[in-house]
C-alpha cells in the first residue's frame, strides 16, 4: 500500500440540498411504511407485534398475522439496524465510511544497528546490535466517501488513510501520520484522480503484514514513495474479455532521495514535477485466469549547483494468475536518478562537484502466492536494487538485497495472523555484505 498538485473540486451546494431533500423524503416514507406495518399487526392480536401494538399492553387471542407481513417487518428491523450501526453524520450529509486495520506486531530483528524494522543493513561504522519488541504503531485508520453525481453522469468519491508510525516510536512517541490520501471523479470509461500515493508507474507491491509503516521491498526494488500527484485514466474494451487502461498525470517528486550532501543541499530544488505514464493490457480468459503486464515511464529534472540532472526510469510491472490458487506479480525498473521515487537515496553523483550526475540503477521485485485453502495463504517474494558502482563515492550502498516468506490464516472474515521471516543483505563499497535477518508475528483485526 505510494503515496495532489490540483485544488479538489467543491460540490455544488444546490445539488448537496437537493440530495438532503431526498434523503429527507426516503426517511418519512420509511417512517410510513413501518407505522402502516403496525396498524396490520395491531389488527391481528396473536401476531408477534400485535403485543408493541396493543394501546392496553396485553396481548389477545386471534389469528397470527401473515408471514408476509412478518417477514416484511423483520427486514425492515434489520436494515434500520444495519443503518444505525453503519452510519457516520457528517455536515453535509454525505454517506461515509470507517476502514482501517488495528495491527499488532512482535517481531525481532538480528545484527541491524538495534532499528525495529530496517530495510537495510547498519552502515559498518554502527555496531551490529539487536532488536526486539512489540507494536501497535503500524495500524492503520481510514474514511471512505460517496460523493454526489457530477455532470456528464459521474459521480466523486474518495478516501483517506493514517497510521501512527511517525515519532520515535517508543511507546509514549508514536505520532499519527498521513499515508495516502484520493478523491476521485469518475465516469463510465475515465477517472480524473488528486492522490497522495504511489507513482503512477508502480502500482503494485508485495503482501505482508510486517511491512506497513513503509512498502515491503523499500530500497530494494519497489518504487513506493507516497507522494502528491494528479492522474487522469482511460479505459478501453477489447471484448468481454481483455482491455486496455492508460494513465498519465504528474507526480511531485521528493528530491530528498537524491542524497546530495549538506554542502550543497540549499541549491537543491525540494521538489520538483515529474511525467508519468503507464499503459495496462489485460485479458481474463476464465474466472480462474488473468493476465495484466504494464509498461510505465518517468521523466523529471532535478535542480541542484545551477544545474539540471536528468532523472528517466522505464518500468514495467505484471500479474500473472494461471490458476485461481496461484497470483505471480512483480516490477522491474531501469533507469537513472531512482532515489526521488523512493529507490535508495543516491540518485545524484558528485565526484565532479561543478557537473553533478545521475547515477544509474536497475531493480526490481517478484512475489509467488500460494492460496492453499480459503483461509490460508503462502507468499514467497524478494527483490533488489543495484546502482552503477562507477558512480558512487565510498561508503553508498552497491546493492541492497531482500527476500522474505510469510504465511496468513484467516481466523475470521475479519481476524488475520501471520508469520513472516525475512533476511536482507546491503553492500556497501569498500566493505562487506551485511546481512540481519527479521521475524514478525503479527495479528490485525479488520474493520
Amino acid at each position: 500500500m505510494a503515496a495532489s498538485l490540483a485544488p479538489a473540486q467543491t460540490p455544488d451546494l444546490q445539488s448537496v440540498l437537493q440530495r438532503l431533500d431526498r434523503l429527507e423524503a426516503q426517511n418519512r416514507e420509511l417512517m410510513a411504511e413501518i407505522r402502516a406495518l403496525r396498524d396490520q399487526l395491531a389488527s391481528h392480536p396473536g401476531s408477534p407485534g400485535a403485543v408493541e401494538a396493543s394501546a392496553e399492553g396485553q396481548p389477545e387471542a386471534a389469528a397470527p398475522a401473515s408471514p408476509q407481513v412478518a417477514e416484511q417487518v423483520q427486514v425492515e428491523r434489520n436494515q434500520i439496524s444495519q443503518l444505525d450501526q453503519e452510519k457516520i453524520s457528517t455536515d453535509h450529509k454525505m454517506p461515509l465510511s470507517l476502514t482501517g486495520m488495528l495491527l499488532f506486531n512482535s517481531f525481532w530483528t538480528g545484527r541491524a544497528g538495534g532499528a525495529d524494522n530496517p530495510i537495510a543493513a547498519a552502515a559498518p561504522s554502527l555496531p551490529p546490535e539487536s532488536a526486539g519488541g512489540a507494536t501497535f504503531r503500524q495500524s492503520v485508520v481510514g474514511v471512505k466517501f460517496d460523493g454526489p453525481e457530477i455532470a456528464g453522469g459521474g459521480r466523486i468519491s474518495g478516501s483517506a488513510y493514517v497510521d501512527f508510525y511517525g515519532g520515535s516510536g517508543g511507546a509514549l512517541n508514536q505520532l499519527l501520520r498521513l499515508r495516502v490520501a484520493s478523491v476521485e471523479a469518475a465516469w463510465k470509461d475515465t477517472t480524473l484522480t488528486l492522490a497522495l500515493d504511489k507513482p503512477i508507474l508502480a502500482p503494485r507491491e508485495p503482501d505482508s503484514l510486517a511491512h506497513v509503516g513503509v512498502s515491503p521491498l523499500t530500497w530494494a526494488g519497489n518504487l513506493w514513495l507516497w507522494q502528491p500527484q494528479v492522474r487522469l485514466e482511460r479505459r478501453f474494451s477489447l471484448g468481454s474479455q481483455a482491455g486496455l487502461r492508460a494513465q498519465a498525470g504528474l507526480y511531485e517528486t521528493a528530491e530528498s532521495g537524491t542524497g546530495v550532501p549538506q554542502a550543497y543541499a540549499a541549491s537543491l530544488s525540494r521538489a520538483r514535477p515529474g511525467y508519468e505514464g503507464r499503459l495496462e493490457f489485460w485479458s481474463q480468459p476464465s474466472e480462474s485466469r488473468r493476465i495484466e503486464i504494464a509498461p510505465g515511464y518517468h521523466w523529471s529534472d532535478s535542480h541542484v549547483l545551477g544545474t539540471s540532472v536528468p532523472s528517466r526510469i522505464f518500468t514495467v510491472d505484471w500479474l500473472i494468475r494461471p490458476v485461481s490458487r496461484v497470483d505471480l506479480t512483480g516490477a522491474f525498473f531501469s533507469g537513472k536518478n531512482a532515489g526521488i521515487l523512493g529507490g535508495l537515496p543516491q540518485g545524484i553523483d558528485f565526484a565532479d562537484r561543478w557537473r553533478p550526475q545521475a547515477v544509474p540503477a536497475m531493480g526490481g521485485w517478484a512475489q509467488v502466492k500460494l492460496r492453499l485453502t480459503p483461509r490460508l495463504t503462502f507468499n514467497l517474494y524478494g527483490g533488489q536494487e543495484k546502482d552503477r558502482n562507477s558512480y558512487l563515492s565510498a561508503g553508498a550502498i552497491g546493492r541492497n538485497l531482500s527476500y522474505a516468506a510469510n504465511i496468513m490464516y484467516r481466523f475470521g472474515s475479519n481476524v488475520l495472523g501471520s508469520f513472516e521471516a525475512s533476511q536482507t543483505r546491503t553492500t556497501y563499497l569498500n566493505s562487506a555484505t551485511r546481512i540481519f535477518p527479521h521475524y514478525d508475528l503479527g495479528l490485525a483485526y479488520l474493520f
